[in-house]
């Protein structure tokens, strides 16, 4: 069952978008040494970018970065993602791009191996399907073998076991993509469930594999709601009203789809959790906490949940032929007013809604600031009592 927000909320969306940005970095007193990130255009921090070139590409000029970083930086939305408000609650730098790294202090922190478009299975499995890859090459196995080759750089065989032991794993989201380029070829949705267990079994491969060279810390996000996402709304518009989510316009068979593969992504991480007792496998339900903007989204501050902030004037503000950043294209004035981005990305006000979410709870079991030894995990209030001196971040944001 999804959490509905209290009442009150309803009455301060401003007030509670404030109390989440004054959490995420009042977190920043230390616990994880690095984080290490693994994924697709939802996490990837600059990878992309790097890996074509000289090549143009939207993402790679204004408005993509206008509003944190008032630049490009090779993230998919308009300021922030995920990763980024992970790192900052455990006062961590951003996650460097794997690609921009050269030596070993460059990896400090950890590193993000995230590239867009990337997908779980490798393009080979693509190719036997008789579809033939016009997307990144860096799928999931790729990016672990350059984690290898940054755990090699940057630790001994002694150093190791601590290292892995005091990071923080993200894997994901990833599989979307899978999906992605095979609705976006015409595959019908039995052609596409039918690759499901795969690509679990893809991510899974990965968390044991992480396991195997010592990590006692892994999130594992399911995938976000696709029938909420104008991309999908704009494709697959029709005039079936039983279609469509009369509470949120979202298409009920796409997000049905997506939350086909969360079950099996929980069933086999519970599976892990069996295996594995002394390590910490946390599942992050990106698709309720991003839900609640479509159930909610006034209460949240979002006027226009269901159109993308940078695109067109088309339906759901958004064409395929037209991308943001492109000849042609539009963009709001106020990006923390959309969830969409531009049409299949986030903005970043949605994706600190989701960070929190995760971080805090109900969206991540445990949440992740319960995931630190020590004195790190005790309440956020009992920390934010001894920063301020005073009221903690619960005081502060009741009603």
């Amino acid at each position: 069952m999804a959490l509905q927000p209290p009442p009150s909320l309803s009455l301060y969306p401003l007030y509670i978008f404030l109390c989440i940005s004054s959490l995420l970095p009042s977190l920043s007193f230390g616990c994880y040494t690095r984080l290490f990130a693994f994924g697709d255009s939802l996490t990837d921090t600059g990878n992309f970018l790097h890996s074509i070139g000289d090549q143009p590409d939207p993402a790679g000029r204004l408005p993509y970065g206008r509003t944190y970083f008032g630049r490009p930086t090779g993230r998919f939305s308009d300021g922030r993602v995920i990763v980024d408000f992970i790192a900052e609650a455990f006062g961590l730098p951003f996650t460097l791009p794997y690609l921009k790294g050269r030596v070993a202090e460059d990896y400090s922190h950890g590193a993000n191996f995230a590239v867009g478009g990337a997908t779980a299975l490798n393009n080979d499995f693509f190719r036997a399907l008789g579809v033939e890859p016009t997307w990144t090459e860096h799928s999931l196995d790729e990016q672990f073998r350059w984690f290898k080759q940054v755990l090699s750089l940057v630790s001994s065989d002694q150093e190791r076991n601590e290292l892995m032991r005091n990071s923080l794993f993200l894997i994901g989201e990833i599989g979307g993509n899978d999906y992605n380029h095979l609705f976006i070829r015409g595959k019908t949705l039995k052609e596409i469930r039918a690759i499901v267990p795969t690509v679990v079994q893809a991510i899974s491969t990965t968390v044991q594999d992480l396991i195997k060279l010592g990590a006692k810390t892994i999130v594992v996000p399911g995938n976000f709601p696709i029938g909420c996402v104008p991309l999908y709304l704009t494709v697959y518009q029709t005039d079936k009203e039983e279609d469509y989510d009369p509470k949120t316009g979202c298409i009920n068979w796409l997000n049905e789809f997506a939350e086909f593969h969360n079950e099996m992504i929980l069933e086999e991480l519970e599976k892990l959790r069996g295996v594995y007792g002394n390590v910490t496998i946390v599942y992050a339900d990106y698709y309720e906490a991003s839900m609640n903007i479509f159930r909610f989204p006034l209460q949240f501050g979002f006027e226009v949940p269901l159109n993308a902030c940078c695109g067109s004037n088309a339906p759901y503000n958004c064409t395929p032929s037209i991308l943001c950043g492109t000849e042609g294209s539009t963009i709001c004035s106020d990006p923390s007013k959309y969830a969409s981005w531009d049409g299949l990305h986030l903005t970043e006000a949605s994706y600190m809604l989701v960070a929190e979410g995760v971080l805090e709870g109900p969206y991540a079991n445990p949440g992740l600031i319960k995931t630190c030894p020590g004195e790190f995990s005790r309440s956020l209030g009992e920390r934010e009592r001894e920063r301020e001196g005073g009221l903690g971040f619960s005081d502060q944001c009741s009603t």
